[in-house]
């Protein structure tokens, strides 16, 4: 039996309320906190969160912290806020219990990857990584999702997996924590892409091209940063970019699709409450990339249209005009 009885949950997004839904699911008490009240309150009293999953129902059960401190008794955090506010969330959580990173991204100001930002927030402190193609909506529906859990200490990733695993629910473990936390991050990159080549109207080859190639760009990174290849070939890696560049429910995919047609970064934005990950995340994979001495092609011509002015078709054509070379290089 699993020494994980109480659960705190950060995060009254999607996925956080996903997440809190699953781990009632597996006999978990439940506890929320939201940055925005209402919204945790919603969750535990109508069992709803009619901002993030509008018509879906949860579970019940689900607590509402009235504030973070509140966590502290918890025997582990689960941090589902994005990816950028990561650092200033994690460094008001009280406590000593194991720190869950739910969140898939780099840190735009530093470059780190969000177990690198919580060794710096709470050193010492037990944290895990979890990642993998999980879109909240199915989760929360019940349908088949696996996801990877990541932590250096083994004993924790199975006490994690345990607490969270319900119904179709599968999270498996490893102790690869650069490959895990790499590959969520680097998937929103080229999930805008994906969506750029659909509103372009490039066709399937021109998708499959992407993914295959985006997935060499991640690798490259990934090994160079000490991850593995069959992390990065697995679920939080190649699984997630097939899931994020395909699915219709990606916010990053449905980024760039709007992008490809057409829509400005900053109409598409207009009224959105949820975080497109990708279009922070970009700058900061070709920063580390640049250190490592990595190109990353793909993921350069996403940072210029998004955050350069670039024009659409200019970076496609320079993209196709690159020199031809020996595939794997």
């Amino acid at each position: 039996m699993t020494g994980v009885h109480h659960i705190g949950v950060v995060g009254g997004g999607a996925w956080g309320t996903a997440l809190a839904c699953l781990a009632r699911r597996a006999g978990r008490q439940v506890t929320l906190w939201s940055r925005d009240p209402a919204i945790s309150t919603v969750i535990a009293q109508q069992r709803t969160n009619p901002v993030y999953l509008p018509g879906l129902a949860l579970d019940a059960g689900i607590e509402a912290a009235p504030d973070l401190a509140s966590l502290g008794t918890c025997d582990a955090v689960l941090l589902a806020c994005p990816a950028q506010a990561v650092r200033v969330v994690a460094a008001k959580l009280s406590g000593s219990s194991p720190v869950l990173i739910c969140a898939k991204g780099i840190e735009a100001a530093t470059g780190l990857l969000m177990p690198e930002v919580l060794a710096e927030v709470l050193p010492g402190r037990p944290l895990a990584m979890l990642s993998g193609p999980s879109f909240a909506e199915e989760a929360v529906q019940g349908l088949p999702t696996a996801v990877s859990i990541a932590t250096a200490d083994a004993g924790l990733g199975r006490d994690l997996a345990a607490a969270l695993a319900a119904g179709m629910f599968r999270p498996y473990w490893t102790d690869d924590v650069a490959g895990v936390s790499l590959g969520g991050a680097v998937k929103n990159v080229l999930a805008i892409a994906a969506g750029i080549v659909e509103g372009r109207g490039l066709g399937h080859n021109a998708a499959a091209a992407l993914i295959t190639r985006g997935f060499a760009e991640m690798a490259r990174l990934g090994t160079a940063m000490g991850a593995r290849l069959e992390t990065l070939t697995g679920l939080s890696g190649l699984g997630d970019l097939v899931l994020t560049c395909n699915g219709p429910l990606s916010r990053n995919r449905s980024l760039g699709l709007a992008l490809g047609k057409g829509t400005s970064l900053a109409r598409h934005m207009e009224g959105r409450r949820q975080v497109v990950e990708g279009e922070a995340t970009a700058p900061a994979v070709l920063a580390r990339a640049s250190k490592l001495g990595i190109e990353m092609p793909i993921c350069a011509a996403v940072d210029a249209i998004l955050h350069r002015g670039a024009d659409l078709d200019e970076a496609i054509r320079a993209l196709l005009a690159r020199p031809l070379r020996r595939e794997g290089e």
